[in-house]
């Protein structure tokens, strides 16, 4: 298994409060998830989760919004965290925090009616940040696409740099054909993960992306 642990930063621009907010919130959300007990910690995701049945029918609509900041175990967080924490702070650097806040939102609300559309019938909650990062690591895939990404492979602990071109490019192709064969198999997610958040955030992050390159390179901020 691979995991992203670090790439090529950014010199000046922005600090990444945004960023370490957004990862700071998730972590005690989640904490404060798990402190419920028994039925309490249900209710508490099916409240604040998306259920695609209702969002559908205009009911409990902010829940597109609350629901970016839930997760469903401690892997899921994790592994969102962490390509926030790698991903994230060069794009705020260079855009500006407040410009970061607007497209992270906008990314997870647009992944979220993705998945919604494609599955309006579901009753099941949809919690996560993927969404979200999937429009980061879109936005990272256009923005720098020559920053070279290092890489932890788990099984023997050793770690690698990729150009961020192969590994976001590789990851974005995974996500697609996730979303196709779940779809053939006549279903919105794989294997319980919302896939189509994921490729409704991602392809938000790369229009998003060539929409702020031109503005990046003209700043001379672009890597």
């Amino acid at each position: 298994m691979f995991f992203p642990i670090g790439d090529d930063q950014i010199q000046g621009g922005s600090k990444p409060i945004v960023s370490y907010s957004f990862i700071a919130i998730n972590v005690l959300l989640f904490l404060y998830q798990f402190s419920l007990q028994g039925d309490y910690g249900s209710d508490f995701v099916i409240t604040w989760g998306a259920i695609p049945q209702e969002i559908s029918n205009g009911i409990d609509l902010q829940t597109l919004i609350s629901s970016i900041f839930l997760h469903g175990g401690w892997m899921h967080l994790i592994g969102n965290m962490l390509f926030l924490w790698v991903f994230g702070d060069n794009i705020e650097a260079v855009i500006g925090s407040v410009r970061f806040f607007t497209f992270y939102m906008l990314g997870g609300i647009l992944a979220g009616l993705t998945q919604v559309f494609l599955d309006m019938n579901s009753e099941i909650p949809c919690v996560g940040a993927s969404g979200a990062i999937a429009a980061v690591l879109g936005a990272y895939l256009v923005m720098f696409p020559g920053s070279q990404v290092k890489v932890l492979f788990l099984l023997f602990f050793q770690t690698f740099q990729v150009p961020a071109l192969a590994f976001l490019g590789f990851w974005g192709i995974q996500q697609a054909w996730s979303g196709y064969t779940a779809l053939s198999a006549g279903s919105a997610s794989d294997s319980g993960v919302a896939v189509w958040a994921h490729i409704g955030g991602f392809v938000f992050g790369l229009l998003f992306g060539f929409l702020l390159r031109n503005t990046v390179k003209e700043q001379g901020e672009l890597v």
